[in-house]
């Protein structure tokens, strides 16, 4: 199978990140059996920090012995250095807002069922805005991906990130070490939609199966009920411009 990456830019970048995310965390990590060793695997974890992908892919390379493939914001790659030296690591690029966007899940299903790659995705595509940091509403394009190529999603849920770095802040707490509990569940049974449609309906209960995999995970970390359901931020937008907080009432 055709390496994706540059093996010595990943001795590199083993050797410089490793010891930088052991100094800053101390982490516990569960149901890494659940992580195949080999072959295409989509990870679909929850988000809570910009810190949170190097503590996920820790827990990856570490414990599920996977090198992580991320998808990233394409602005990273036009960044002098470290743009060609991500991309030789085997990012993805995503070209959001434009109509580029498809073009990282068609490299990402590359990755799987050519590459055998273990890919990270973030369902809701971007840090939660929950109050309480629950899994919010996610997009469809995980779910797409599942039931285009066959690969298995490994929901992985996470939780401490957010006193490493808050989100939207620039806050990061180095000392003491932060504690950091990642876990990873058992693959998440698609099997009823394989055979069905990829319509709007189809991908969004498949999305809410894997949504629902990863705050059950979540709840147990964290030992506590999870809300019935997942915060939306179309839904808060719109009760935020209600008739009271609309333009028109003032």
């Amino acid at each position: 199978m055709k390496r994706r990456e540059s093996r010595w830019l990943k001795a590199v970048a083993v050797t410089v990140v490793r010891p930088l995310i052991a100094a800053v965390t101390k982490p516990t990590w569960r149901g890494q059996e659940h992580i195949p060793r080999e072959g295409g695997v989509i990870i679909a974890a929850n988000h809570l920090s910009v810190a949170d992908p190097l503590t996920v892919a820790h827990f990856l390379y570490v414990a599920g012995r996977r090198w992580p493939t991320f998808t990233a914001k394409e602005g990273v790659f036009r960044i002098p250095i470290v743009g060609p030296a991500v991309r030789k690591l085997g990012q993805i690029p995503v070209h959001r807002g434009t109509t580029d966007a498809a073009k990282a899940l068609h490299e990402a299903e590359e990755a799987l069922t050519q590459h055998g790659a273990a890919v990270i995705f973030y369902p809701e595509g971007t840090c939660t805005r929950d109050p309480n940091l629950w899994p919010m509403v996610a997009k469809t394009g995980v779910a797409r991906l599942a039931l285009r190529t066959g690969a298995p999603v490994i929901p992985v849920a996470h939780w401490g990130e957010q006193h490493l770095l808050p989100y939207g802040t620039a806050k990061l707490r180095l000392f003491p070490r932060t504690p950091v509990e990642v876990v990873a569940g058992p693959s998440v049974d698609l099997s009823r939609y394989r055979e069905q449609p990829l319509t709007a309906t189809t991908l969004r209960e498949a999305t809410a199966e894997i949504m629902t995999a990863i705050t059950r995970l979540q709840a147990e970390i964290r030992g506590e009920e999870p809300p019935l359901e997942p915060y939306d931020p179309k839904k808060a937008r719109g009760q935020n411009l209600g008739p009271n907080n609309s333009e028109g009432a003032k």
